[in-house]
């Protein structure tokens, strides 16, 4: 499972990845892709972002569960802390 958190991105970049995720909320996609779509679909994201900001949260073997990268200047931030993810606001 992966789950994408897009902060002011353009339209047609949201169009791009609701092609292979569902949108649930505007900017929020989630679904299930192979470990190789979710890095294409990142990096698609990386290239397109322009100044808004992405999360990404992924199932993965770890003491939580899940992992997460972030690309941009998002409103909050993750740090990692003793193997932990935690989120910080700006």
């Amino acid at each position: 499972m992966v789950v994408f958190i897009l902060e002011k991105v353009t339209p047609s970049l949201r169009g791009e990845i609701s092609r292979w995720l569902f949108e649930v909320k505007a900017g929020v996609f989630t679904g299930r892709v192979s470990a190789l779509v979710r890095e294409e679909l990142w990096h698609l994201i990386g290239e397109k972002l322009g100044k808004g900001s992405a999360l990404m949260i992924y199932s993965t073997n770890t003491e939580q569960g899940f992992s997460a990268q972030m690309l941009g200047n998002p409103s909050r931030v993750l740090e990692a802390i003793e193997g932990l993810l935690l989120v910080r606001t700006r």
